[in-house]
């Protein structure tokens, strides 16, 4: 059966396609990382922010929000010297901004991950793709999220950007149905949200 081919002969983009990419995530601060880390990759390949994602873990304080939104410009200017990392000024501010719009969410009551999975009502919506060309870049769950998410002062979060976090973290399951990941990934939803 054919597997998703878009992660070619890359070993570390095959191993991200198998275990990470679809796989339903319900924790608040690895929904909080995984949205700041797709907002990276803005004009870029998801393989370039994937290569540095251990460094953005050491960088940003495993992505602990209340030790982000703490961050002032001086330490913006010494992230923009890391190498590790892409040194871009307004990627870097966004970070920083969306732990702060993250704590303002936790301090109305809100839990971050029921807000995020209620745009798709709770459960991963499965597109059933038999082709990976007919993958969609966006689609009306995306844009509301990416509107709501703007509303609550968060950063580098459009609809493109929202589809693709929603792809990773398993509300669309956008394996083909034809590639094993795609059961895994049905099988974890089931385990988390139909207990």
């Amino acid at each position: 059966m054919p597997e998703c081919s878009w992660p070619g002969d890359d070993e570390q983009y095959r191993q991200y396609h198998d275990n990470c990419w679809g796989m339903p995530v319900v924790d608040n601060q690895e929904l909080f990382a995984k949205l700041c880390l797709d907002g990276q990759q803005a004009g870029l390949s998801w393989i370039i922010i994937l290569r540095k994602q251990s460094e953005y873990y050491r960088l940003f304080e495993q992505f602990n929000p209340e030790k982000i939104a703490l961050f002032n410009d001086d330490k913006i200017e010494q992230l923009l010297k890391e190498p590790g990392i892409v040194r871009n000024r307004l990627k870097i501010r966004a970070i920083v901004q969306n732990a702060r719009a993250y704590l303002d969410l936790s301090q109305q009551g809100i839990n971050f991950s029921d807000y995020l999975w209620s745009f798709v009502n709770n459960f991963p919506i499965d597109h059933q793709l038999v082709d990976g060309n007919d993958t969609p870049t966006t689609s009306p769950e995306a844009i509301a999220m990416a509107k709501s998410l703007k509303k609550h002062g968060f950063k580098f979060v459009g609809e493109t950007i929202c589809y693709a976090f929603m792809q990773a973290v398993g509300m669309f399951n956008d394996h083909l149905i034809s590639c094993s990941a795609h059961a895994r990934c049905q099988k974890r939803a089931y385990e988390l949200f139909q207990e």
